[in-house]
């Protein structure tokens, strides 16, 4: 079980870093990617979106290593998994020459509240996501805490 535990922690930390490094760090191939003028906004945008989502799911990975088998442990991943996509798309945004279209499509683009139609839906979810985390912790009882240390699987 140890074994397992640190192999899924190592793919774990690559899989946080992986995609940063390769995309956005190390010149050569950030040069390929994030750096690529060639790359139409839109694409910059979706490559932002995977490097956000690599990083979470990393650290879902880690904290779903230490956590029992409580139900609010186990509704908070849940949450933290199905947020992995939005909060992605959302932070997406941040990164230079990213947009939610490419201009010549602008036209086509559905907007919402002066939001793209699926930046608005992203923030709708991760508000719904956030709401039904509060109830979790006002719901569920927490995990019980173990008089003594945990005994290594």
């Amino acid at each position: 079980m140890k074994y397992s535990r640190i192999t899924l922690a190592v793919v774990a930390v690559i899989t946080m870093a992986g995609a940063v490094l390769a995309d956005l760090v190390v010149p050569d191939l950030a040069a390929q990617h994030a750096f690529n003028d060639n790359w139409p906004p839109h694409a910059k945008f979706h490559d932002a979106q995977y490097m956000v989502m690599t990083v979470l799911l990393g650290a879902i990975g880690l904290a779903l290593l230490r956590r029992g088998t409580n139900p609010r442990g186990r509704l908070l991943c849940a949450a933290a998994v199905l947020s992995t996509p939005w909060i992605g798309m959302v932070v997406a945004l941040v990164f230079p020459g990213t947009a939610t279209y490419d201009p010549e499509f602008h036209d086509r683009t559905l907007f919402v509240l002066g939001l793209h139609g699926q930046v608005f839906l992203a923030i709708i979810l991760l508000v719904a996501l956030i709401v039904a985390s509060v109830a979790v912790f006002r719901t569920t009882p927490p995990e019980p805490r173990p008089s003594w240390p945990a005994r290594e699987e």
